[in-house]
């Protein structure tokens, strides 16, 4: 209300009024077509220490603001899909399954990702399309929305598709009269059939930022991207029993836009046949290292999920306020925290006590370069001892313990994924935009940078592990740590991520890519917090911005999320850790669990 009296009073004093919204979350803005004393919005999320420095600039002329919305913006919040579970939704029948809890929290929680792959624009593309919204009615603002001093002209001049690879270059003309860069934002339009695999209308699929374009003057930028990347998941097995990644035959429109709604030129790709990337048919897609299968069916739990099917015909039951509390004796059969944890349960007879204590002479040091399974490692480890292992487990956070057995030198890590907070000297680093800002520039090349300062930065002050970067989903405007994140999208969350990796990586830091996975909002998570969501959700969007941030930067560690997958924790959820991280993705590093808070 305090806002809302501002704006009344400046609108009533100016005429020329410029509202700064100074917010990392989505937000109502219908009151901007309010007051006709309002003549612009600028969109300034975490600026950081001196962003406000590089506000003034662009406000006064002095520069040419290119940067575009990382969420889209609605009329009505209250009115996203996903807003029945913005809630604190408890199960009523836990208390005995949990009464042993040392802080006394007795019902463990849930939220259920509904809504499926119909995140953000993809919900509202695909509803536009197929009419069941009025799209200008809905949204105000569209995902990758964004305006400047100048005006472009974008058009595809060519479109190369090698079969394995599709390559795209657009012509950037500046048709303004002042410099000033643009965003080339290449989208994919897959082809659908009614009550087939679940696919949004529009998919962000590469991206790419301008230099400086002069007046009259034109950029030619090429942006590729791997065929296999158009591809859904099929997780119910219309086309692949088990699940596996699809790409049906079909036409698939490729689009350079301004924005996820507005269209400035298009080309087409043709596949002749369906392409089924499971051992039974095609192979495995290229860059999983074993073949990608249903990992989570355990997750789904008793829900009905949004379809596409018949225009979005079973809305109302899908995202109806829930009205089940009850956990099923099934999925308590199989819900293990720190209160009903049985270590009996575990034991096998045939368990042999792993060496400890051996003298092999290795150093830590001495392990540079060695290959990530090479043998030696495991006699690296035989020299620890009992005591030693559990000080690297017992006190590893935001440090490394030593151990002496194998010359291995304490270290220092820091949390922060907007800046470098070394907890053990006091000091604190540069205080960089929030991850919304960065991935609001859609520069590649930029979040690269960011990552080279914070590696910099590290090296300076000591630490060698960077609890970072952060890349959830922002899966509604309502999370309280969406400025930790960087968008509504996992291809754009991943490309940031991945290119933020590889800079900080060139310094030697241990980047830890978090929260992994499903951590998309703040409600409940340290509470036993059960996420029900298909698996075609959680690899085309919340787990995607991780898989490229293994593939494409490499990262070497992973934070862990304090939720449950279905009814299985994350930090020891082996499907997820093993078999998709390690053995599907080809992750060689190391995880760890988030803080100590909360009930596992």
């Amino acid at each position: 209300n305090r806002e809302q009296a501002m704006v009344e009073r400046v609108t009533s004093e100016f005429d020329n009024v410029i509202v700064v919204v100074n917010s990392s979350n989505a937000m109502e803005l219908g009151w901007l077509e309010q007051y006709d004393s309002i003549k612009g919005a600028v969109w300034c999320a975490g600026p950081g220490q001196t962003g406000f420095n590089a506000l003034g600039r662009i406000l006064n002329g002095t520069v040419n603001p290119s940067g575009r919305l990382v969420d889209t913006f609605v009329y009505d919040l209250h009115a996203i899909p996903a807003i029945n579970y913005v809630a604190d939704l408890q199960y009523d029948n836990t208390h005995d399954m949990v009464n042993a809890s040392p802080d006394g929290w007795l019902n463990a929680t849930f939220t259920n990702y509904a809504e499926s792959i119909y995140v953000g624009y993809k919900y509202y593309e695909t509803a536009a399309a197929e009419g069941f919204i009025d799209y200008d009615k809905v949204v105000q603002f569209p995902f990758g929305y964004g305006l400047s001093y100048t005006s472009f002209e974008q058009s595809i001049t060519d479109l190369k598709d090698d079969g394995t690879n599709i390559t795209v270059t657009v012509e950037v003309k500046n048709t303004g009269s002042t410099a000033g860069k643009d965003a080339v934002e290449v989208y994919m339009t897959p082809p659908y059939t009614n009550g087939g695999i679940e696919k949004a209308e529009v998919n962000l699929i590469q991206y790419a930022k301008t230099g400086m374009i002069e007046p009259g003057a034109s950029e030619m930028v090429s942006v590729s991207f791997a065929k296999e990347d158009m591809a859904s998941y099929d997780y119910s097995g219309i086309k692949a029993e088990g699940g596996a990644y699809v790409l049906e035959a079909g036409t698939y429109e490729i689009t350079a836009r301004s924005d996820s709604h507005t269209v400035l030129d298009s080309r087409s790709v043709t596949v002749e046949k369906d392409i089924i990337y499971n051992e039974e048919h095609d192979g495995g897609r290229s860059s999983d290292k074993i073949v990608a299968e249903n990992r989570f069916d355990y997750a789904l739990g008793d829900v009905t999920y949004l379809s596409r099917a018949n225009h979005f015909a079973n809305y109302e039951e899908a995202m109806a306020t829930p009205t089940n509390f009850s956990m099923s004796d099934e999925v308590k059969e199989g819900f293990y925290c720190q209160a009903t944890y049985d270590a009996s349960l575990t034991d096998d007879a045939n368990a042999v006590m792993p060496v400890t204590g051996a003298k092999n002479g290795l150093t830590f040091r001495e392990m540079t370069g060695v290959p990530y399974d090479d043998e030696t490692w495991n006699k690296l480890l035989d020299q620890l001892t009992i005591s030693e292992m559990n000080a690297l487990i017992a006190t590893g956070g935001y440090a490394i313990a030593k151990a002496d057995s194998i010359v291995l030198p304490a270290f220092v890590e820091c949390d922060g994924p907007a800046a470098i907070k070394n907890n053990y000297t006091g000091q604190s680093g540069t205080a960089f935009p929030a991850a919304t800002m960065i991935a609001a520039t859609w520069s590649q090349e930029l979040a690269e940078k960011r990552g080279e300062m914070m590696g910099r930065q590290c090296q300076d002050m000591n630490v060698v592990g960077w609890y970072g970067p952060a890349m959830n989903i922002h899966r509604t405007p309502f999370s309280g740590r969406n400025f930790e994140y960087y968008s509504e999208d996992g291809v754009l969350s991943g490309y940031m991520g991945a290119r933020e990796i590889i800079g900080a990586r060139k310094y030697g830091v241990q980047t830890y890519m978090k929260h992994f996975a499903l951590n998309d909002s703040e409600i409940n998570r340290t509470k036993m917090l059960c996420t029900w969501t298909n698996e075609q959700a959680m690899r085309e969007i919340y787990l995607k911005p991780f898989e490229m941030s293994t593939k494409m930067g490499q990262t070497t560690a992973a934070m862990t999320s304090f939720n449950y997958i279905g009814n299985v924790w994350a930090g020891a959820n082996s499907d997820l850790l093993q078999t998709v991280l390690r053995d599907e993705w080809g992750f060689e590093g190391v995880t760890v669990s988030d803080w100590f808070s909360g009930n596992k």
